[in-house]
């Protein structure tokens, strides 16, 4: 505002301060004719209001908090109650607080429909109007007690809440605005709106009565300084919205005093003799009211600034916080004047700080609102330069909206401040555009955006070129990722029509000294990942993705996208692979190009047919030039796809990769004779292997069956074993060569029908692989032996019962591993994929990458092991080699070995269980021939632990597999030795038993219990080891029961997991689980440093309040943060105070008003219950965002995604 000083004095001095929860509205006199209304007007000197010292709009002094004055307590909380009594049908003839509050709740009432209704109800009678106001409020904070016209005549405003908190007996921590679900979005939507619409309606007269805003607002102050969390939620929210609503009037109000005053001075301005006299006494009158007006406006903004918001915006419960932040910052918008200064921004700065996601939100959001408008960048400039340093930290939030919402805060920073960020600081958000998150990617691109389009304004050169250039330069010289997929995603929104340009970079691609080497594989990645992007829409691997179904408008993008694509690359993409042919990595990239094709346009389109020779040309021409297996892998997917029978042009396709594989055949066929013979050299095994090598990888796409290789194969793999002379090359082709001809052979059977000799003969040629196979898994060459078991699984798998039970014809190519294979397999396990020996040799400089490349083919092993047990392959027994290890790997194999549980539990609950007891036997029956010396359980009761929490919490479901799991046990605890010894050396296994026994129900515990007693011999009854299982299923006292519900939540306290939140200690810490290794992350996080106070958890605990300040902290409800002491608003030390360890003071106050109180005792008692859980309720909300990891602090807050292997659904496509 223009005139007057501002209007929220001194509220440094006030935000310290723990002023009373009455509200004293400070009232200033107009002389204006007051309107006609029913019922008394309360009696208000204005002088009197003058001489309690209410701060005058204009005035720039100071004024003292104070309390209330005496005087103004007895006159505006003692309201006249002389209210005339009013018959039935005059009471029913307005709208009820019920009706009021249904519409609210129902969202579909017209909000100023109802605003109306009342405004009659309220001029016909001013009383009986408030009253239904306050009975809506009390409503709308779930209280179904009701202030009578008695109470409200006879009751103070804090006797009133009184009496509502003894009445509010709801046993729910629920209320309407923390119901879950969509009612609570729509009652806080309609409760705001009410009260906007309110504040419209009166804006003009009722709001100056004197009357009815005073009063409402005493009673919203006093509710939001109860403790009832209710109570204090709604009416923070109402009073906070009828200060924007009385914001928007201030500002209304000043804008026509300006208004006015420029009336003035124009008629002043004039020559005396045409000065219109009357016309200037006028409108002297009107700035005379719009004065009175404003400064009556400004005082019960103050007040309600000073009894609401000052102590509501440190409230413990979040939600109230984010509150006070939202608001404040559209008064900040709305009314900068009097707002926008260092006394408010301050809130702004501490609240960043804050440990809630939602009031850090709230916060970053209100300062975006301010960084938009240029003429605040002025007043923001000591904000700006104290809190920058946290501003950017926040880019790594713990919570990526958060972390969303302040890169676009600093983005606006650098777009509308002068300074802007420095190279370095921007340099700490480029890495953004590599995150998981989508969001934080695309806001991180948009930045990085910005940032390009400055660069290329610098240089005058506005074309796309000049962009290209610009992120090859960035992508080259950034050390964060190899992968440009991830870049194309983060930029696709803001740079799309850029990264579209397929012209211009074929154009830059196709010149001869356009860019370098390095830079055209850079722009040659991006451009094909660009091309991906635009045909398929999806984000990258590792990339989550919010809205998985494309709407009708993103299809018909997609489509033309397509389209355009087609039309381009069919053309320029011959050419590009005839001058890139010799570079494996760029060749690799460009054969991807015709998966994202239209393919039918090569058909379609008469212009296009040629072209395709000339790409079938290029390929096969590739296929004879390359031994690279990526770029052969590439060769082979691409003719699968243009030999699909879809398209018309298939059969020249098929044509032209049957003469290139002929061609293969032949020069191997050629060299094979002497192969086997031993008689060739180098050169020619050399060109016998890379011949079978390109066959083994196309015969992936294309069926080999026809070239009658796999006697070949058997033939130079019998040899080479026999020989020990393992070409690794020529034995790997091998194997694959003679896998896939084997695979394809019972993809034919299962389409024909073949004879008996037929399949008797494919048969026999499946045994003897196998045994080829098995011989290979003992050798000492890994990439023979991986084949080996591989080609294993696959066709146990594909030549299993499972695979011809829907064709019993089939019945005779069914083959079930020898007991020797299973045992091959299970060696093969425990050797080379239950070990940690090959990473410890890695030490090169791509240390990283193998490491990854071994461990995912580590999983793949894995999991096909586990899928022959699930298919039946092996006997569900056999699984006891993968769960034995369940405990030790968990971090690198923990979620396949839970899948495979679960399923095998699907399959057989007893025998799942079974296999859990068996796997523990073997397990100790191991430590018992170990070192005696050495024999700790304490490995194997742990791994006990874990198998026993797979069971899952319904226990009656369970009931069967815990006891057949139980009785295996005892049984092999008590198994005589086979040297006939009277020791029972497996007793202690009793001891790994009981971590199953808090899972039986009560009737089996005395089942096994009398199986036990049968089974032990009775001198081993007093056995320690015994007499620890038997009270593990001893049967729980009632007393004990009760113990234990209340430590424990009802369940054994030796066997039940800790809950994750944290609990307060008597000392006033807090104290968590342990997390196990099993709750250790396996992602790969990024090894960027993270700024301080990224995760804003408090580091130290708060002092314990002074005996003065108890009352203080009873005013604030726990409040969640506070100000910093210090002269400067923005001082070195702006952290967040610490939460006040207050509750056992705010009950002791609490038990001490109610040993006060005696006459109603029942009531105080449930005052004191809904405290304690309204304090319970709270310290959840608060304790619960600090359950955190230790290592997120030393962790970047965002994590890259692996481009090295799938991690979305690798379960489903390990177990496909």
């Amino acid at each position: 505002m223009a005139s007057g000083g501002p209007v929220l004095d001194s509220l440094e001095e006030f935000d310290s301060s723990d002023s009373g929860s009455i509200y004293e509205p400070q009232i200033n006199a107009r002389k204006k004719k007051q309107k006609t209304t029913s019922g008394p007007q309360p009696k208000k000197s204005r002088r009197n209001a003058t001489a309690r010292g209410t701060p005058s709009v204009s005035s720039s002094t100071n004024p003292s908090p104070g309390e209330p004055s005496p005087q103004g307590q007895a006159h505006y909380q003692a309201r006249s109650r002389s209210i005339p009594e009013r018959n039935t049908n005059e009471r029913n003839q307005g709208i009820s607080a019920k009706e009021i509050y249904d519409a609210i709740c129902s969202g579909k009432a017209a909000i100023v429909t109802v605003v109306d209704e009342w405004l009659d109800s309220y001029k016909q009678s001013r009383e009986g109007g408030l009253l239904v106001l306050i009975n809506f409020i009390v409503q709308s904070c779930g209280c179904k007690g009701v202030v009578t016209r008695e109470m409200f005549d006879s009751m103070q405003n804090a006797e009133i809440i009184s009496t509502l908190t003894k009445e509010f007996n709801e046993t729910s921590g629920n209320y309407p605005l923390s119901t879950p679900g969509p009612q609570m979005k729509h009652f806080k939507a309609g409760l705001s709106e009410f009260s906007r619409v309110l504040m419209r309606s009166c804006r003009n007269s009722i709001i100056y009565d004197e009357y009815i805003f005073p009063s409402l607002l005493a009673l919203l102050t006093g509710l939001s300084d109860s403790q009832v969390r209710a109570f204090r939620h709604t009416s923070t929210l109402l009073a906070l919205k009828v200060m924007t609503g009385l914001v928007e009037v201030a500002v209304t109000v000043s804008v026509q005093l300006q208004t006015t005053q420029r009336q003035i001075d124009t008629e002043k301005s004039k020559n005396p003799q045409i000065r219109a006299s009357d016309k200037l006494e006028e409108l002297h009158a009107t700035i005379s009211e719009l004065k009175e007006n404003r400064e009556e406006v400004c005082s019960m903004m103050n007040a309600t600034f000073r009894g609401v918001f000052v102590h509501r915006y440190r409230d413990l419960l979040p939600d109230i916080r984010a509150i006070c932040i939202e608001e404040l910052g559209v008064w900040l918008n709305k009314d900068p004047e009097d707002f926008l200064n260092d006394g408010c921004l301050k809130y702004l700065g501490w609240t960043l700080f804050d440990k809630q996601s939602a009031v850090r939100l709230q916060c970053v959001r209100a300062l975006q609102g301010l960084y938009k408008e240029k003429e605040f960048i002025g007043r923001l400039e000591l904000f700006t330069s104290r809190f920058k340093e946290r501003m950017l930290s926040m880019v790594l939030d713990k919570e990526p909206d958060v972390a969303v919402e302040a890169v676009n805060l600093l983005l606006l920073i650098q777009l509308m401040t002068e300074e802007g960020l420095s190279e370095e600081e921007c340099g700490r958000i480029y890495p953004l555009v590599y995150a998981a998150h989508r969001g934080l990617a695309s806001a991180g691109g948009a930045f990085l955006y910005n940032k390009f389009q400055s660069l290329i304004a610098q240089e005058n050169n506005n074309n796309n070129a000049a962009f290209f250039h610009v992120l090859i330069a960035f992508y080259t010289q950034n050390e964060f990722h190899e992968h440009g997929a991830y870049l194309v995603d983060s930029l696709w929104s803001v740079a799309g029509s850029e990264l579209r340009d397929w012209e211009t970079m074929s154009a830059l691609l196709l010149q001869d000294a356009g860019l370098m080497y390095e830079e055209e594989g850079v722009l040659l990645e991006l451009m094909m990942c660009a091309v991906r992007q635009a045909a398929q829409g999806t984000p990258p691997v590792g990339r989550s993705h919010a809205r998985k179904i494309a709407s009708m408008k993103e299809k018909k993008v997609q489509e033309q996208d397509r389209s355009r694509i087609t039309t381009h690359f069919i053309p320029i993409l011959p050419q590009l692979l005839a001058k890139y042919s010799a570079d494996a990595k760029k060749v690799s990239l460009l054969l991807k190009a015709p998966l994202y094709f239209d393919l039918e346009m090569y058909s379609s389109t008469q212009w296009l047919k040629k072209y395709l020779d000339l790409l079938l040309s290029q390929v096969c021409g590739v296929v004879e030039k390359h031994t690279d297996s990526t770029v052969l892998q590439a060769c082979a997917q691409l003719a699968n796809t243009l030999c699909s029978e879809n398209y018309t042009f298939s059969s020249r396709a098929h044509l032209a990769f049957s003469q290139l594989l002929d061609d293969l055949v032949e020069c191997f066929n050629s060299y094979f004779a002497e192969i086997l013979q031993g008689g060739a050299d180098k050169d020619d095994t050399y060109s016998a292997a890379t011949a079978l090598k390109k066959i083994a990888v196309f015969s992936s796409a294309k069926d080999p069956t026809g070239w009658k290789l796999f006697d070949s194969c058997l033939q130079l793999l019998n040899s080479r074993l026999e020989s020990l002379d393992l070409h690794t090359e020529l034995t790997v082709s091998a194997l694959k060569c003679a896998g896939f001809h084997l695979m394809w052979a019972k993809v034919n059977v299962d389409k024909s029908k073949p004879k008996a000799a037929e399949l008797k003969h494919l048969k026999k040629d499946m045994n003897t692989f196998c045994r080829i196979c098995q011989r290979c898994l003992s050798v000492d060459k890994t990439r023979i032996r991986d084949e080996a078991f591989e080609l294993l699984c696959d066709l146990l798998l594909l030549y299993s019962q499972a695979s011809v039970r829907s064709e019993p014809a089939l019945q005779p190519l069914v083959h079930l591993p020898s007991v020797s294979l299973c045992s091959e397999l299970a060696s093969f396990l425990l050797d080379h994929v239950f070990t940690e020996e090959e990473d410890a040799e890695l030490c090169d400089e791509r240390e990283e990458e193998i490491k990854m490349t071994l461990f995912q083919k580590r999983r793949r092993q894995l999991a096909g092991y586990c899928k022959l047990v699930l298919y039946g392959v092996l006997d569900l027994s056999a699984a006891t080699n993968v769960f034995k290890h369940y405990s030790k790997f968990f971090k690198d194999f923990g979620d396949i070995i839970k899948e495979t549980v679960s399923k095998s539990r699907l399959i057989n609950p007893v025998q799942s269980a079974k296999t859990f007891c068996l796997c523990l036997q073997q397990l100790f029956s191991e430590m018992l021939t170990d070192d005696p010396s050495q024999q700790d359980p304490t490995e194997i009761r742990d791994l006990a632990k874990k198998l026993a929490m797979t069971f899952g919490i319904d226990l009656h479901r369970i009931r069967k597999p815990l006891v057949a799991l139980h009785l295996d046990g005892i049984k092999f605890a008590f198994r005589v030795p086979e040297d006939g010894s009277k020791q029972l050396p497996n007793a202690d296994f009793l001891e790994i038993l009981s971590e199953f026994s808090f899972k039986l129900l009560q009737q089996d515990r005395v089942v096994i219990s009398g199986f036990l007693k049968s089974e032990c011999p009775a001198a081993a009854l007093c056995w320690p080891s015994v007499k620890h299982y038997e009270c593990s299923l001893a049967s729980r006292s009632a007393a004990r029961l009760k113990e234990q519900e209340v430590a424990a939540g009802a369940v054994s306290q030796h066997d039940t997991p800790q809950p994750k939140r944290r609990r307060t200690t008597a000392g006033g810490s807090t104290s968590s689980t342990t997390k196990g290794p099993w709750l250790e992350s396996s992602s790969i996080h990024s090894r960027m440093n993270t700024p301080v106070l990224t995760s804003t958890v408090q580091k130290r605990a708060a002092p314990p309040p002074p005996p003065t300040q108890v009352r203080a902290a009873e005013s604030d409800a726990g409040s969640g943060l506070a100000e910093v002491e210090s002269e400067d608003e923005f001082s070195s030390g702006m952290l967040m105070r610490k939460v006040n360890p207050t509750k056992r003071g705010r009950l002791n106050s609490a038990q001490t008003a109610a040993a006060r109180d005696k006459e109603d005792v029942a009531s105080h008692l449930t005052l004191l219950s809904l405290i304690e859980d309204d304090i319970s309720e709270r310290e959840e909300g608060e304790d619960e965002p600090e359950i955190e990891d230790s290592d997120n602090e030393s962790q970047s807050s965002y994590t890259l995604p692996s481009t090295r292997h799938t991690s979305v659904s690798v379960l489903d496509e390990l177990f496909d």
